[in-house]
C-alpha cells in the first residue's frame, strides 16, 4: 500500500533532524547545544516548513538540548506554534522505537513533526517510504544532514496504521540560514 491507495485522511509525517550541534569539551552528548551554524539554520528550518505548508498539528521533540533548541528557533518563525511534547524516547532511537512513538499519536493529528537524531531518523524515512521522489530517496540513502526535513505522506485511519513501505516521500528540504 502506498500513500495514494490507503483508506482514511491524508496524513503527513514531517521528519526533522536537529540543526548543527557543537561539541564542547566536558559536555555529555545529550547536553550538546547548537553550534553557531545551527543557530543560523534552525530559523531557516521554520521558514522552510511554513513555505512548504508543512506546519504540524503536533510536534514531538527529543529531550536533547540541540533538538529542543532547533524546535525553539524553528517554531519561533510561526505566528502560533503548535503544541509540542518533549519525548525522551526520541533520543538515540532506532526505527522500532520511533515507529512506536508515532503509533501513539492521537488520530486527530493529521500532520506530525518529529525532531530528533540520526541515524534513527534517516533509517525511519527509508523504512516508511515505499515510494517517493527518486532523487530525494537517493539523497536520504547517501546522507540525511543536519537541518534536513523529510515529508512523508500516506492515507490511514490512525497513526497505528503507518508501517514499513506505506508512505510516499513527497519532499526533502535541507534548510540553511545565511550569515548576517
Amino acid at each position: 500500500m502506498t500513500a495514494r491507495s490507503g483508506k482514511g485522511p491524508l496524513r503527513r509525517l514531517v521528519v526533522l533532524r536537529h540543526a548543527k550541534s557543537a561539541w564542547p569539551e566536558g559536555v555529555t552528548d545529550h547536553e550538546r547545544p547548537l553550534a553557531p551554524r545551527g543557530r543560523r539554520d534552525a530559523p531557516a528550518v521554520g521558514r522552510a516548513l511554513a513555505e512548504a505548508d508543512c506546519l504540524p498539528d503536533l510536534a514531538l521533540c527529543s529531550t536533547a538540548v540541540r533538538a529542543r533548541q532547533t524546535w525553539d528557533l524553528a517554531s519561533a518563525q510561526w505566528g502560533t506554534p503548535p503544541r509540542v511534547t518533549l519525548d525522551a524516547r526520541l533520543y538515540a532511537a532506532g526505527v522500532a522505537d520511533l515507529t512506536e512513538v508515532v503509533h501513539g499519536v492521537p488520530a486527530d493529528v493529521e500532520t506530525l513533526l518529529l525532531v530528533g537524531h540520526n541515524p534513527g531518523l534517516e533509517e525511519l524515512v527509508l523504512d516508511l517510504a515505499g515510494d517517493g521522489l527518486d532523487d530525494a530517496l537517493d539523497e536520504v540513502r547517501v546522507k540525511f544532514p543536519t537541518s534536513a526535513i523529510a515529508v512523508l505522506a500516506w492515507h490511514g485511519p490512525s497513526w497505528r496504521a503507518l508501517s514499513s513501505g506505506t508512505a510516499l516521500l513527497t519532499d526533502l528540504i535541507v534548510a540553511r540560514g545565511r550569515k548576517h
